[in-house]
């Protein structure tokens, strides 16, 4: 559905109450946000990057992080499982595979949903087993996939294996093509709803034009490209949500459901001066990780600026490393202190604020924090790069 920014940005606007409407319910009692992530789609709300050229509204990476951090300050879980359907996005905005925007960006536009089944149990993290075989004028896979966010919430899979030589290759498929087995058994603690379970691919067909091609490498080698740093701060825009979205939960259970404790020289929650400190300590952290996340988005538009020169690409990396340290600090900072606001009831599964710290937490053991503090660190004492590893 195309749009330009400014209409993009009412339907976001409108949308988002809809979606915090039972957010609670719905990870406690695990309901999975099928109709949730099909109405963002249906609203066109995948193609902020889309450019104008192609239909889309060609807004920047700073206004897909703004809408990320809003989704997340409602519902994390449903923020993350749109990663994927984002990062597709990007890949074709930042490579040259003009036949690949001609032939996906429509499909964007139509509402369609992107999810991946990327990653594996089993070996080193990041490690691929599954081998990419030819078979005539096309391929077969069989392999075992886990982490396949948003897949069953997807219209298409985006897969990674490796070919016959070894080297890693990614095609997508449609989700319901012969073969192909999704499941719900995702068991981590938090971010229960992003759909990120098995997929099991049982020697599936693949056709030459299911390939995508890819900016990460070059000759079997990786390459340093802006799509990591935005998938990156990606992350970090869910951590920075769920910070606000502790805020707003903070602010509720004092003034609604929050009783003094015996000794308090208030009457009422929100005149004791430790609720207001750990609410006003909850609004800080709240407001450093958006800030750092938006100045990390603006080093992404500024190196898209500068042409996707290495130097800028790398300062977006450096920028994105620290916006995501302080983003993961922030967020379970904040998600601890919420229950500084209440006494014992405030740990009532009724009210469900535990939601917060599982999922600040789940996000960030995807990619250890200290590790980003660590590669900063070295960049300003040596100059040292950060690795090519995916994470930077």
């Amino acid at each position: 559905m195309a749009a330009d920014l400014a209409t993009l940005r009412q339907r976001a606007d409108a949308l988002l109450p809809v979606l915090r409407t039972g957010a609670e319910s719905r990870e406690r009692e695990r309901l999975l946000p099928h109709d949730q992530i099909r109405s963002i789609a249906a609203a066109g709300l995948y193609t902020f990057r889309i450019p104008q050229a192609a239909g889309g509204s060609g807004a920047a990476v700073q206004d897909v992080i703004r809408f990320v951090m809003d989704v997340a300050a409602v519902d994390s879980n449903i923020a993350q499982a749109l990663r994927p359907g984002f990062l597709f996005i990007e890949n074709l905005l930042s490579g040259d595979d003009e036949a690949g925007r001609q032939r996906w960006f429509p499909r964007y536009l139509r509402g369609d949903v992107v999810a991946n089944a990327g990653w594996e149990r089993g070996g080193a993290s990041g490690a691929i087993s599954s081998v990419l075989v030819r078979e005539g004028d096309h391929y077969r896979v069989s392999g075992t996939k886990y982490y396949s966010t948003g897949s069953l919430y997807a219209d298409w899979i985006q897969v990674t294996a490796l070919t016959e030589a070894g080297q890693e290759v990614r095609f997508i498929l449609p989700s319901d093509r012969e073969g192909v087995e999704l499941l719900d058994d995702f068991d981590a603690m938090g971010q229960r709803l992003t759909a990120s379970g098995t997929t099991h691919l049982r020697n599936v067909r693949v056709e030459e034009d299911d390939l995508i091609r890819s900016s990460h490498f070059r000759d079997g080698r990786a390459q340093r490209t802006i799509v990591t740093p935005f998938a990156q701060l990606f992350l970090g825009a869910v951590e920075a949500g769920i910070a606000r979205n502790v805020l707003a939960d903070a602010v509720d259970f004092a003034r609604h459901h929050a009783r003094p404790i015996k000794h308090s020289s208030a009457s009422r929650s929100v005149d004791d001066p430790y609720v207001a400190h750990a609410v006003g300590e909850i609004s800080a952290q709240a407001f450093a990780a958006e800030a750092a996340v938006l100045r990390a988005a603006a080093s992404i538009d500024a190196a898209w600026q500068a042409g996707l020169a290495h130097e800028a690409v790398l300062q977006a990396s450096i920028d994105v490393a620290q916006a995501q340290y302080i983003a993961a600090n922030a967020a379970l900072k904040a998600a601890e202190l919420v229950f500084d606001v209440g006494g014992a009831s405030a740990t009532a599964r009724s009210h469900n604020l535990d939601r917060h710290w599982r999922n600040a937490r789940t996000v960030a053991n995807h990619n250890p924090r200290d590790w980003k503090a660590a590669v900063v660190g070295s960049y300003q004492l040596t100059g040292a790069e950060p690795p090519l590893s995916g994470l930077f």
